[in-house]
Order: structure tokens, then sequence, then C-alpha cells
């Protein structure tokens, strides 16, 4: 949404992650639950990547070309949304162990194309 904020590229900036980082600071997280009652943890890769630089990566990826069509920009959007993991880096022994874009981004299509009827398979 939008391709008129003040980023290199015009479209919002956004954090991702790699699904099995997730998972692993989540069981980290109800590991620390024995000892702790309330947690709080931001959990991220820490870096930003553009809506443009993602549908670029997919692309490559993917091995194909799609039309892409940008819709206005939503009201109340930050152009940069990135997380500060460090908490659960310190308390809990988490770390990223895929931060590459692209490398997530192709564990994700190799997912969806060895199951394509999602989790049915």
């Amino acid at each position: 949404y939008g391709t008129d904020y003040e980023t290199p590229d015009g479209t919002c900036i956004r954090d991702y992650i790699y699904i099995e980082d997730l998972c692993r600071a989540h069981l980290l997280a109800l590991n620390k639950l024995e000892t702790s009652r309330e947690l709080v943890y931001n959990l991220g890769n820490g870096k930003g990547y553009s809506v443009k630089e993602v549908i670029e990566t997919v692309k490559k990826v993917s091995g194909k070309d799609f039309k892409v069509t940008a819709a206005e920009r939503r009201l109340g959007d930050a152009p940069i949304l990135t997380s500060d993991a460090t908490k659960a880096r310190t308390e809990l022994g988490w770390k990223i162990e895929l931060p590459e874009l692209e490398k997530i981004v192709e564990t994700a299509w190799q997912w969806h194309n060895t199951h394509p009827n999602g989790y049915e398979d």
C-alpha cells in the first residue's frame, strides 16, 4: 500500500523473519515461562526490506514475472517498521539463523511448491 513513503524506493519498509527462527523464539519463551510470570519480546530480523525489494526477490526466487498493482497508502501506516530483538537475544539466548531475505523467500517458495494445498498435504 503506497508508493509515496519517504524511503529509498517510495514503498514502506518492514521486518521479515524466517518462520523457523520465529518458532524457535516461541519455544524458548515457553521454556522461560517456567521461571517467569510475564514475558514480552519483540521478535524480528532487525533489518527492514521495502515492499519493492520483497516483490523483486519473490520474482527472482520463483522465476515468475507477475503484475503488481500499487494501492493507495493507508492512513496511519508508518514508513518504516523494524524490530529490536535485543531482549530476546539477551534473556532467551535466541538468535536469527536465516537473516537474508532471499533465503527466507526461497524456503517459503520451496514449501509452497511441495505443499500446493497448504497444510492439507
